[in-house]
Order: C-alpha cells, then sequence, then structure tokens
C-alpha cells in the first residue's frame, strides 16, 4: 500500500467520523430540547435510572443509525 492511498484513506475515515460525531450532537441535543424537563437534573440530582438507560438506548440507537448511514 503506497503512502498517497493511506493518506486518502485516513483522510476520508476523519471527516466521516466528524460529520458523525456533529450528526449525533445535533440530534442528542435535539432530544434535550424536546424533553419538558431537565435531563441533567433528573439523572445526577434525582438518580432517575430509568431516565439513564432511556438515554443510554437512543444513545445507542443514533449511533448504530449513523454508522450504517456511513458504512454505506
Amino acid at each position: 500500500m503506497d503512502y498517497a492511498s493511506f493518506l486518502r484513506t485516513f483522510v476520508t475515515t476523519v471527516i466521516y467520523t466528524l460529520f458523525g460525531v456533529i450528526v449525533f450532537g445535533i440530534a442528542f441535543l435535539a432530544i434535550v430540547k424536546i424533553a419538558p424537563f431537565s435531563i441533567r437534573k433528573e439523572i445526577e440530582a434525582d438518580q432517575n435510572v430509568a431516565l439513564a438507560i432511556l438515554i443510554g438506548a437512543v444513545i445507542l440507537g443514533l449511533s448504530i443509525i449513523i454508522a450504517a448511514v456511513l458504512h454505506g
């Protein structure tokens, strides 16, 4: 494998990674804005485990969808 091919693959990977992180961040901020309560307060102060599990599931779901879209 030559250096130019490696560099092109590396740059493409970095671009897709940044795009995925940006899309994930926008989607997560949308979820936080839509919620009628403070997600941070509910999880940290009130120790709401059910909400933490739900947000974790949303994060995993978004990550799987973004990875599938970027993979092709």
